[in-house]
């Protein structure tokens, strides 16, 4: 694992981009070899994901727009490592 903190400020890397896909009905990364489909939760982290706000903010909006959601700061910060690990993003 990653030594993630909340202070953190992740982005999206160099050449990476993040959008709504119509074809795909789905949020989807794009990069220059292809294209990752997200599913609703990867792609409702990843919107927050500006490279201007860390971890922790990220995390408290989430948790107040999904506030039934339980375990949900554990599961965005699992998400963000992932994504850190495989490249999509990185930390400033």
């Amino acid at each position: 694992m990653s030594e993630l903190n909340l202070e953190q400020v992740p982005a999206l890397r160099r050449g990476y981009r993040f959008q709504w896909e119509p074809a795909q009905n789905c949020h989807v990364l794009l990069y220059p070899e292809g294209m990752i489909k997200l599913n609703d939760s990867a792609g409702a982290v990843l919107a927050e994901v500006d490279g201007a706000r860390s971890v922790g903010a990220i995390v408290a909006d989430l948790q107040a727009r999904f506030p039934d959601a339980e375990g949900i700061a554990e599961d965005i910060l699992a998400f963000l490592e992932v994504a850190h690990e495989r490249f999509w993003i990185e930390f400033r």
